[in-house]
C-alpha cells in the first residue's frame, strides 16, 4: 500500500453502538492519516454507496460496530462493488455475530463454550441459575442481563427483546473474563478484563476508568500458549481473517469462548490496541496493518 492509496474509513451507522463506531473511525482515521493524506471519513448512512462510487476508494476500511457493519451487511455491498474491505468476510462476519449460529459452530468443531438455550418471547422460568440471556445479535454489551434470582429473569428477557428477536439464555461461567485479537491467524497477547463493579456491561466497556485491563492474567506460561491456541482455532473454525478478538471466560480448569467479534473497537478503551502495545506495536502501526489486509472474500 503506498501513499497516494484512496482509503474509505467506514463508520458511524445506524446501530445502537453509532456513538462507539464513531470514535473507533475518528481515531483510525486519524492514524492513517498520518501515512496516506488521501484518507476519507465516511459516515455509514443509507448514501453510502452514492458516497463510495463519488469517492472511488481502493480501499475501505471498517469501523463500523454492531448491526449492518458486524453482520455482514456492509461486507455484501462492497463485495458487489468490488472494494476490498478490512476484516472477515460475508459469511464469518454474520455466523460471528449471531451470537446462536456462532455456538452452533462451536458445539460442531468441539469448542468449549456454555450451555445454552433458545429464548421465547414471555418465558418467565429460568432453564438455569445463574444464567445469562442476551441478544443474539447485537454487540457483546447491549441487551445482556447477568441473572442470579429467579425472579429476575423475566425483566431480563423483556431487555433483551428490545434489541433482538432471537435470544438466549446462556449457562453463567464464574471467571476470569479474556480476550485475544487474532490477526491474520496470530493470536497476540491476552488481556483480563476486570470491571471494578459489576459486569462487561456497556457503561463499565466504555467509560474510561470504570474498568482494569491488565496484560497481566495471572495465567502459566503454558495456559496462556492453550489460550492462544484455541483462539486462532476459532478465528479459522469460523472463516475469519483480518483483525477479530476472541472472547472467554478461564475457569481453573477450562476456557470457555463466548463470543467474536470481527470489527472490533479502537476507542481510548479498546483492546486491540492494548494488547497490541505489548508487543510494541503502536496504535498507528496497529491500524496500518488492519489497513493493509483488506481485501475481497474470495481473495483472502
Amino acid at each position: 500500500m503506498d501513499k497516494n492509496t484512496k482509503i474509505c474509513v467506514i463508520y458511524g451507522g445506524m446501530s445502537v453502538e453509532r456513538e462507539v463506531s464513531l470514535k473507533s473511525g475518528k481515531n483510525m482515521a486519524d492514524a492513517l492519516l498520518k501515512n496516506f493524506p488521501n484518507t476519507h471519513l465516511v459516515d455509514a448512512d443509507f448514501s453510502l454507496a452514492e458516497k463510495l462510487c463519488q469517492i472511488k476508494p481502493d480501499i475501505c476500511v471498517l469501523a463500523l460496530h454492531g448491526t449492518y457493519g458486524e453482520d455482514g451487511c456492509i461486507q455484501g455491498m462492497l463485495e458487489m462493488m468490488g472494494i476490498p474491505y478490512t476484516g472477515s468476510g460475508v459469511a464469518a462476519s454474520a455466523v460471528a455475530f449471531d451470537k446462536l449460529l456462532a455456538k452452533q459452530n462451536f458445539i460442531d468443531y468441539k469448542i468449549p463454550t456454555p450451555k445454552y438455550v433458545i429464548v421465547n418471547e414471555g418465558d418467565k422460568k429460568a432453564p438455569f441459575i445463574p444464567c445469562v440471556v442476551k441478544a443474539a445479535r447485537q454487540g457483546s454489551s447491549i441487551g445482556v442481563t447477568i441473572v442470579h434470582d429467579e425472579k429476575d429473569y423475566e425483566a431480563a428477557v423483556r431487555e433483551a427483546f428490545k434489541y433482538d428477536s432471537k435470544v438466549i439464555c446462556e449457562e453463567f461461567i464464574e471467571g476470569k473474563e479474556l480476550t485475544i485479537p487474532v490477526m491474520d491467524g496470530k493470536a497476540f497477547p491476552p488481556i483480563w478484563i476486570r470491571p471494578k463493579k459489576g459486569f462487561y456491561n456497556y457503561e463499565n466497556k466504555y467509560t474510561a476508568g470504570m474498568t482494569e485491563y491488565l496484560l497481566d492474567t495471572g495465567l502459566s506460561a503454558a495456559r496462556i500458549r492453550n489460550l492462544k491456541k484455541l483462539a486462532v482455532k476459532v478465528y479459522n473454525t469460523l472463516g475469519c481473517r483480518s483483525m477479530a478478538r476472541i472472547d472467554f471466560i478461564a475457569t481453573d480448569r477450562k476456557f470457555y469462548v463466548i463470543e467474536v467479534n470481527t470489527v472490533p473497537g479502537m476507542t481510548a478503551t479498546s483492546l486491540v490496541p492494548k494488547s497490541a502495545s505489548k508487543l510494541g506495536i503502536s496504535f498507528e502501526e496497529i491500524v496500518k496493518k488492519i489497513a493493509e489486509s483488506a481485501s475481497l472474500d474470495n481473495k483472502k
